[in-house]
C-alpha cells in the first residue's frame, strides 16, 4: 500500500484504486444520528401512509400511480442519505439520476399502456 499526494492507493498494480479522504469525510460528516432518525421517521410515515391508503376505496388505477410515486420518494431518501449520494459531486449525481429518470418514465408508460388496453393486474 503506497501513499500518494491525493489519496491512499489500495494497490500498486496498473488498475489503481484511490480513496480520497476528503470525500469520505464529507459523506460521513453530513450523516449524523439526528439526520438518520429524521430520514427514518420520514420513511416510516410514508410507509404507514401507503399501507393506510391501500385499504381505502380509491380507484386501483390511481392507487397504482400513488404507490409508484411514493416508492420513488422513499428511494430518494434511501439512496440520498444511506448510500451517500446526496453528498457526492453533481456530475456523479447526474450520471446516476438520468438512467433512473428514464426507468421511471418507462414504468409510467408501461402502466398507462397496460391500463389503456385493459391489462389490469387486479
Amino acid at each position: 500500500m503506497s501513499d500518494t499526494n491525493q489519496g491512499v492507493t489500495l494497490s500498486d498494480d496498473i488498475h489503481q484504486e484511490v480513496i480520497y479522504h476528503d470525500s469520505l469525510d464529507k459523506a460521513h460528516s453530513g450523516l449524523n444520528t439526528k439526520v438518520i432518525w429524521k430520514v427514518f421517521w420520514i420513511l416510516l410515515i410514508v410507509t404507514i401512509f401507503e399501507v393506510s391508503i391501500s385499504f381505502t376505496s380509491i380507484s386501483k388505477d390511481i392507487l397504482l400511480y400513488i404507490f409508484v410515486a411514493l416508492t420513488i420518494f422513499k428511494a430518494y431518501y434511501i439512496v440520498g442519505y444511506f448510500m451517500h449520494l446526496k453528498f457526492e459531486k453533481m456530475p456523479m449525481q447526474y450520471s446516476l439520476l438520468l438512467p433512473f429518470l428514464l426507468i421511471i418514465y418507462l414504468i409510467f408508460i408501461a402502466l398507462y399502456e397496460g391500463i389503456a388496453i385493459g391489462l389490469n393486474p387486479y
